[in-house]
């Protein structure tokens, strides 16, 4: 578990800050002390779930992209790439401002190196996430974002209730699903929805056994 924690939990400090990072790791402990309790050498459970909990809470919002592309590592990246005299732009859709194409879609734009400048600013302002004077925060997309972490933790509490040996994998495989969720927008509801359709079914073949004895 070292291995898997040692990079994620300073990208979230750097991401919000060290109470958040906190909370993540209370709960990863939990998760890792649940599984220890049915298997002396088994992990994915935990794994699973360091992973997928820093995929949710790490989402990729304005300060977010504003505080990766501010780094020196991105601009060192370019750097490294071309030579001569060149510009970075920037196609992005920021959900406050982007048009919206005939399906309802956002629809990207080109921004010139200006933006560096623009991100430098909003990279500083992270602290403001989640709170009354988020004004990305009320976003539709942004408010799911935040939901999916509280969903999260609650199935993981459920699941770590009911852990034992004969459901591990299962319960690995509900834990893991986060992970499908990709990309920005329409493409992230989209993977979204077949997610939680994969998550209730997963739940269902695993309290099925439990339902029939109790019926029985």
């Amino acid at each position: 578990m070292t291995e898997v924690l040692a990079w994620r939990l300073p990208e979230l400090i750097a991401y919000q800050d060290l109470k958040y990072a906190q909370r993540y790791i209370e709960v990863v402990q939990r998760a890792r002390a649940a599984e220890t309790s049915t298997s002396d050498s088994r992990s994915e459970f935990s794994r699973a779930v360091a992973r997928n909990l820093f995929h949710l809470m790490a989402y990729k919002d304005e300060y977010e992209v504003a505080r990766l592309y501010t780094d020196t590592a991105f601009m060192a990246k370019i750097n490294a790439q071309f030579e001569g005299d060149f510009k970075v732009n920037f196609h992005l859709a920021p959900p406050l401002f982007a048009k919206r194409n005939a399906n309802g879609e956002l629809v990207k734009k080109r921004y010139g190196p200006w933006m560096m400048s623009a991100f430098g600013l909003l990279a500083k302002m992270k602290g403001l996430r989640g709170g009354a004077l988020d004004i990305f925060g009320y976003t539709e997309e942004r408010r799911k974002e935040r939901a999916m972490i509280g969903e999260y933790r609650d199935t993981l509490r459920g699941l770590i209730g009911e852990l034992s040996a004969a459901n591990l994998e299962q319960v690995t495989a509900i834990a893991a699903l986060p992970e499908e969720i990709r990309g920005y927008g329409h493409v992230k509801e989209r993977h979204l929805k077949v997610a939680e359709e994969k998550r209730a079914l997963l739940l269902q073949s695993m309290r099925a056994p439990a339902q029939a004895a109790k019926a029985a």
